[in-house]
């Protein structure tokens, strides 16, 4: 297709040039130049190429002119350039010093202020010069003020500062021409000096730039929409809050379980279970599981029944065995539950089966048993070696092995286990 355009292109300036010829060559035209007793007489067709080629002359006679005092200006961007990627180098490498007189140097190139002193920036402040920082900020505003806004916001959030940078994002924010780092830098402040209001009008602008990414956004999203549930002061602000949230926020794990303690802590502990239940029978989660039996003492026996059918589709789930071990301690079911937190210690050793395991054999009396257990938990937080318990314990050995689960497709076809 490009070659026969370009077939076509020169077979139309061809016929234009043809064309002109003819046209010229009929009538080339007359011109007269007569200057102190000169007189020259020519066509148009020459006039016009004698002013071209005067024109290409008097441009090349002025870049000979221009040639010796442009190579001070091209020297000098060549090194600002050099100074300015030494620079960025020695900042990755760690080298702050270094990274700090090469970019104030590379500064002096007008168009490489602006980044250059950011960077010289950054590197004053991993040195601790806080001073220089704020100082190089301010120089660096000038030519580039909203970087150098998020820098300085970044770096006063570092300096235990949340609130300041808080108050130097907002006014920005509030007009909406705040940078995607901006908002971010918004959302952490916020964060960090109790706001999770102003952090939560971040959430919208950060999602639609998708600068963070889906597992940054996600994780942020977590942060942000947990302070703001935990921030409730009632379980009727708590609720509205609740269902002001999009549906797929409300189906995020870590949000469910955000909700669902906050809830119980309000005494609302059938809608926080409504909620767990819900989500549990969407997608399996060993997060709201573990909150599932430990949240609130009403109806633990028919929520107890209910886990133990759950059982049956995830019997190699430790996280759920230790849930089921926990209801079974708060109800005394002393054996029952001692079977079901050997099984998940064997699966999946934890401090938190230890601590329950602990507790099956304190509620029995045995006090020597719940000690060793105690001191597992705590040794096992430590990273320490773990003293099993004595072959001869009341409940003997635990069975171990893992139970095969056939799973199928939604097609009917069998597949492994992830």
């Amino acid at each position: 297709m490009k070659l026969w355009r370009g077939i076509l292109v020169l077979v139309s300036v061809a016929m234009l040039a043809a064309f002109g010829w003819h046209w010229v060559a009929e009538d080339p035209g007359y011109v007269l130049l007569r200057l102190r007793g000169w007189r020259v007489e020519t066509t148009v067709v020459a006039a016009v190429l004698l002013l071209l080629l005067a024109w290409i002359v008097l441009a090349v006679l002025w870049r000979f002119l221009r040639w010796p005092f442009g190579a001070f200006s091209r020297r000098h961007r060549r090194i600002s350039q050099q100074r300015m990627s030494d620079g960025l180098i020695a900042l990755i490498e760690g080298r702050h010093g270094d990274a700090e007189r090469d970019l104030n140097g590379a500064a002096r190139l007008d168009s490489l202020r602006g980044p250059a002193l950011l960077a010289a920036a950054e590197a004053a402040s991993r040195r601790g010069e806080h001073v220089r920082a704020l100082e190089a900020l301010d120089q660096a505003s000038q030519a580039a003020p909203q970087a150098a806004r998020v820098l300085r916001a970044r770096m006063l959030r570092g300096d235990g500062k949340p609130a300041d940078a808080l108050a130097l994002l907002v006014p920005e924010a509030d007009k909406g021409t705040l940078t995607p780092g901006g908002w971010r830098e918004l959302a952490l402040a916020a964060l960090a000096s109790g706001d999770p209001r102003r952090a939560r009008e971040a959430l919208e602008p950060l999602r639609k730039s998708a600068v963070l990414g889906t597992r940054g956004y996600a994780a942020l999203e977590v942060q942000v929409l947990t302070a703001n549930l935990n921030a409730a002061t009632d379980g009727a602000t708590l609720n509205a809050l609740w269902s002001q949230l999009p549906k797929a926020q409300r189906r995020v794990p870590a949000i469910i379980d955000a909700y669902a303690r906050r809830a119980a802590g309000f005494g609302l502990v059938l809608p926080a279970m409504d909620e767990l239940e819900s989500a549990l029978r969407r997608e399996w989660s060993p997060l709201l599981i573990e909150t599932y039996g430990a949240l609130g003492r009403d109806d633990l026996e028919a929520r107890l029944r209910r886990a133990e059918g759950w059982l049956d589709a995830h019997p190699n789930d430790a996280i759920l065995l230790l849930t089921l071990g926990r209801m079974c301690v708060r109800l005394k079911l002393w054996g029952q539950a001692q079977r079901s937190l050997e099984r998940s210690l064997a699966l999946a050793p934890a401090a938190a089966a230890w601590e329950a395991l602990g507790d099956t054999f304190a509620g029995r009396g045995e006090t020597a048993l719940a000690l060793l257990c105690y001191r597992n938990a705590l040794a096992f937080g430590r990273g320490e070696a773990i003293v099993p318990l004595p072959p001869g314990n009341p409940a003997g050995q635990p069975d171990t092995r893992p139970v095969a689960i056939e799973e199928r497709n939604q097609h009917g076809v069998p597949r492994l286990r992830e």
